[in-house]
């Protein structure tokens, strides 16, 4: 019966809800069979016609809180990381930031000349002596927009054009060692085919297997500060307007915190959100 009933996407249209789709994002999140099992009865008994899949996520999210947060803050983090928006300059200095776990050297929002033409690159990463990466990162607000093909094409000739040329950084001279096309939402089976045959490397939600987005994120604690849910919107976006991304930031300088007014008891409440965040374990 549940098939039958219509819900809207983030894009506006319409489709029939599947409960099989909803299992398969709260499995993605390591939640159990039981959490699973709760959160489908409850989505169950709410859902109705034209319902966003928004409320539904909500509804989900807010059993998962309830029974098993490990889950709740997986589930939650790709919402969390589309905003970041509405601007892409966070998004840029969260995928920076796994690359800093990572030992390499970074610089963003680059300038950099090709064999042929100046390009602008959202970041550079580099190692002592003998590795340089440069990342293309495109963000979407709405999860569900995806890149695509031509985007894989274009920044594919992009990186084809600056392997042609020599870089310095550190004194050291570097030929290009990859191109990352990185995205916080998903690709489609075109651009991932076309990168597949070109051994390029793509970055999405759930691309590749292993070491997608979420995997980077997820093994490396890089949790951005819009999973905050004792965090107001507003606060939220001041501290990005501030270039303050991640959690961590929070956890490790309170007095971002104090910087926006807040209560004691509220900032004591948020950083113990944080560190739990941190003490979880995914099964």
């Amino acid at each position: 019966m549940s098939e039958q009933i219509l819900v809207t996407k983030t894009d506006g249209t319409k489709e029939p809800f599947n409960e099989e789709k909803l299992a398969v994002s709260l499995r993605r999140s390591r939640a159990s069979a039981v959490t699973i099992q709760a959160v489908l009865d409850h989505v169950r008994k709410e859902i109705r016609e034209d319902m966003t899949t928004h409320h539904i996520y909500q509804h989900a999210l807010d059993v998962l809180h309830k029974i098993q947060k490990s889950a709740a803050i997986s589930y939650s983090l790709r919402r969390a990381i589309a905003d970041l928006g509405p601007s892409g300059f966070p998004f840029e200095k969260f995928i920076a930031e796994i690359f800093k776990q990572r030992d390499y050297k970074i610089l963003t929002d680059q300038t950099v000349v090709g064999g042929c033409v100046e390009h602008e690159v959202d970041i550079v990463a580099w190692k002592p002596v003998d590795d340089l990466v440069m990342v293309e990162a495109k963000f979407h607000n709405q999860p569900g927009l995806k890149c695509d093909l031509k985007v894989a094409l274009y920044v594919k000739a992009r990186f084809d054009d600056l392997a042609k040329a020599t870089f310095t950084y550190d004194d050291h001279h570097y030929r290009l060692g990859a191109g990352w096309l990185v995205t916080n939402t998903k690709f489609t089976s075109s651009a991932i085919k076309y990168a597949e045959c070109q051994t390029m490397t793509i970055i999405g939600w759930s691309y590749p297997h292993k070491g997608n987005l979420q995997d980077l994120v997820e093994s490396a604690h890089l949790h951005p500060l819009t999973c905050l849910r004792l965090l107001s919107e507003h606060d939220k976006k001041t501290l990005l307007g501030q270039g303050i991304v991640l959690c961590r930031d929070l956890e490790k300088n309170p007095t971002l915190l104090r910087t926006l007014g807040l209560a004691e008891l509220n900032i004591e409440a948020i950083l113990s959100e944080i560190s739990h965040i941190y003490a979880e374990k995914t099964p």
